[in-house]
């Protein structure tokens, strides 16, 4: 009876070795296999959520075909710490490359991109609107934060940014002033970037930047006012927005420290958040006689030496008009 009792637990043993074994194989198998999605996913899997919460997130998604046996996989595998944020899971993901990207951490990059030339308060706008950045920010000064185009993740805090925003430009700020010409009538980094603003401003093309900017430092050095509408602009606007019409006449006279048509030298900030470039032609500005612009009809100005050579341009650019 004893050996009759131990062969029949023996083969108990057997079948269950077998079963488990078939069982791990098929577990094994699926761990590899293509996922039900048939199209890419994107999910945000949030913070403080546990491992059952993801697996019911991937299952109802349909990146994965059976959370009992992710939840299996993902506590047998190395290292069980799952990371938050934002995935996307390409079309038939495996079991193993859904929980790859989960461990590394792997999040979707996104991308804001801040043009030249906003001012502060269009800035925080489109950090308002960015998909995916959270929490409150405060304004910063006008002309702090560098135009560029920033990487961010999911969940990442619209303070954190902006902070990154205010370091870019105070590092780029800081590499440019170190190497301006000789002799500027500028007397501060700040006065830089409130010279910079103008230039952005008042140009859209590249290679011009640099000629605008000397227009502006002859003017400066000369006492002569810098007669620029962008400051008009900017008086009227406070930088809320673009103006939505032409300045007039009347305008011109509007009393303001940021109208350039009635106070001497710069305003007394930035009218705008400049970029790098602009940054480096107003402390790298064309050497020139030129005092005077306006626009040429193609999109870029005409310079003068004299205020005669001016009206003529003026002349034609009202024909133009």
């Amino acid at each position: 009876m004893k050996h009759r009792a131990r062969r029949i637990v023996l083969a108990v043993a057997i079948v269950v070795l077998l079963g488990l074994a078939g069982l791990s194989l098929w577990g094994w198998q699926q761990f590899d296999a293509a996922g039900p999605a048939a199209d890419e996913v994107t999910l945000v899997l949030p913070r403080g959520g546990g491992l059952g919460q993801i697996a019911d997130q991937l299952a109802a998604a349909g990146v994965v075909r059976n959370r009992w046996l992710f939840i299996f996989d993902a506590r047998l595998g190395p290292g069980h710490a799952l990371k938050a944020g934002e995935y996307r899971f390409p079309a038939h993901a495996t079991p193993r490359q859904v929980l790859s990207l989960l461990r590394e951490g792997r999040t979707v990059v996104r991308h804001l991109t801040i043009p030249e030339g906003l001012t502060t308060v269009e800035i925080l706008a489109l950090l308002d609107d960015a998909p995916g950045l959270s929490g409150d920010r405060s304004p910063p000064a006008e002309g702090t934060l560098l135009p560029e185009t920033y990487n961010y993740s999911w969940g990442d805090s619209r303070a954190g940014m902006m902070a990154r925003m205010q370091k870019a430009m105070a590092e780029t700020l800081a590499k440019l002033w170190a190497s301006r010409a000789a002799g500027l009538p500028l007397a501060t980094p700040e006065a830089a970037v409130t010279l910079a603003s103008l230039v952005e401003k008042e140009t859209a093309l590249a290679a011009e930047r640099p000629r605008v900017a000397g227009v502006f430092v002859n003017r400066l050095r000369l006492g002569m006012r810098l007669q620029s509408d962008p400051t008009v602009v900017y008086a009227l606007t406070a930088g809320k927005g673009p103006l939505g019409r032409e300045l007039t006449r009347a305008d011109l006279e509007v009393p303001s420290p940021y109208n350039t048509y009635r106070i001497d030298g710069l305003p007394p900030g930035p009218i705008a958040n400049p970029g790098r470039a602009a940054i480096a032609a107003a402390l790298q500005p064309l050497a020139s006689r030129e005092l005077y612009f306006v626009a040429d009809g193609s999109g870029g100005h005409a310079f003068a030496s004299t205020l005669e050579e001016h009206n003529r341009n003026v002349t034609r650019w009202r024909k133009l008009q």
